[in-house]
């Protein structure tokens, strides 16, 4: 590849593998869990994570600018490079419901010994397990497992990325109001073309199984392609088609819904309007059919934004939204959920040593049949508070302490609640 065309990928192709990731978790989180979530842990191989750095449209360093790169790798052996994250979380909770209309309080510990391998500087495989334990023996002990691989690589005017994850869960969810197990394998393959100065084309592949028990699981193949014009250095457009299937299978008591198909056309802008100052959105439409007689086709629109914005040298605000449609796999009485949410988040550095990280969240899930009538038969709407106040020590170490506040109202009754939780957190990371 030659040093324009470097430079095109380093900027457009950088963050291809963490969008990925982006919407692996999206898949995987499609539930919500009630329990406070952990630091996410960084995981894009080296290469990606200097085009990431070089990307033009990214107002915000990405988090794994700000450690010191200089430190000793003490566990590299050749282009091997392998990196503990050891976690300890401690957490008081309150409102953490055990089943329909009963909420419990309880002691969470929580540590997570996970590990990081870079394979060269294209590849990256991590593992995290997680073990739980609860003090009130209305919830069980559990240990969850989380395991990803990404990489990519390029040839001449291409670009080419992988992703694939796999997710193991017991957590206690707001959609089924109790501790559900859940496994999600998630495998995303994605090229990009440049065509010229101006143009660049993105295919995308995915492969997602949501595997819940107790109630259904889901197989979806789906593909997403855009095609792409750069107005500047710092704007650039895309439209974007794709489609796919969704495979429904029986749940523990042989009942199950549909298959369902779907298509869907999107418009997409890109502008890092200044220095301190982008934003993204797209938005379109998918219709969605149900294959089976005497149900409806859905026609619902989606979108997704970001918006970063950078006042000070120290202080970062991101305000994000989006909205999606699935297959209901935590209610078998309805076909699809439609989630729409709206979060902002702000980051603080205080006095040179301290993290302030705050962030406010809205989703309202509503899970809908189209037999008859395209209605919802139950509508949540989530609001989430959280804080975060950390500090580093002996440059590979972090305590912080965190509160969260939740609040679930339901349209169907058992599924309200309010939590509090508030704890510690003690890391350690290479």
């Amino acid at each position: 590849m030659n040093l324009k065309s470097r430079a095109f990928f380093n900027k457009f192709c950088g963050g291809t593998i963490a969008v990925a990731g982006v919407f692996t978790s999206r898949h995987v989180m499609g539930a919500q869990s009630v329990l406070m979530a952990p630091p996410p842990v960084p995981l894009q191989p080296l290469a990606a994570q200097e085009e990431s750095t070089n990307n033009e449209m990214s107002v915000f360093l990405p988090s794994y600018d700000n450690k010191d790169n200089s430190l000793p790798q003490p566990f590299k052996f050749g282009g091997i490079v392998f990196r503990p994250h050891p976690l300890y979380r401690f957490t008081y909770a309150t409102g953490i419901q055990s089943g329909t209309n009963n909420s419990e309080r309880s002691i969470i510990q929580e540590f997570s010994p996970g590990i990081a391998v870079d394979l060269g500087r294209h590849w990256m495989v991590d593992y995290t397990p997680t073990i739980r334990f609860y003090s009130n023996r209305a919830f069980r002990n559990t240990i969850d497992h989380s395991a990803t691989l990404t990489g990519g690589t390029s040839y001449e005017d291409w670009s080419f990325n992988l992703s694939q994850s796999y997710v193991k869960s017991d957590s206690t969810l707001v959609d089924t109001a109790g501790q559900t197990r859940t496994q999600a394998y998630d495998t995303e393959l994605g090229a990009a073309y440049q065509i010229n100065d101006k143009m660049y084309a993105q295919f995308g592949v995915s492969q997602q199984f949501n595997l819940v028990d107790g109630f259904q699981d889901s197989k979806t193949w789906s593909s997403s392609d855009w095609l792409n014009y750069v107005y500047t250095k710092r704007l650039d457009f895309g439209l974007g088609i794709g489609g796919g299937y969704t495979l429904i299978s029986a749940d523990q008591s042989g009942s199950t819904n549909p298959d369902q198909s779907f298509e869907n056309a999107k418009a997409r802008v890109r502008w890092r309007a200044l220095d301190k100052l982008g934003f993204s959105v797209d938005g379109g439409l998918e219709e969605r059919q149900i294959l089976a007689a005497g149900y409806k086709d859905e026609l619902n629109p989606t979108f997704d934004l970001t918006l970063d914005y950078e006042p000070f040298d120290q202080t970062q605000i991101t305000l994000s939204g989006g909205r999606s449609v699935s297959s209901s796999d935590y209610s078998i009485l309805a076909q699809n959920t439609e989630t729409t949410s709206l979060n902002l988040a702000v980051t603080q550095r205080l006095l040179e040593q301290l993290s302030l990280s705050v962030s406010l969240g809205y989703t309202q899930t509503a899970y809908t049949e189209a037999l008859g009538s395209l209605s919802a038969i139950r509508t949540d709407d989530n609001y989430n508070f959280n804080v975060r106040l950390s500090h580093t020590f002996a440059k590979r170490g972090t305590v912080a302490v965190t509160y969260q506040y939740s609040q679930n109202n339901s349209t169907l009754a058992g599924y309200s609640f309010r939590s509090n939780q508030i704890g510690f957190e003690l890391g350690f990371a290479y």
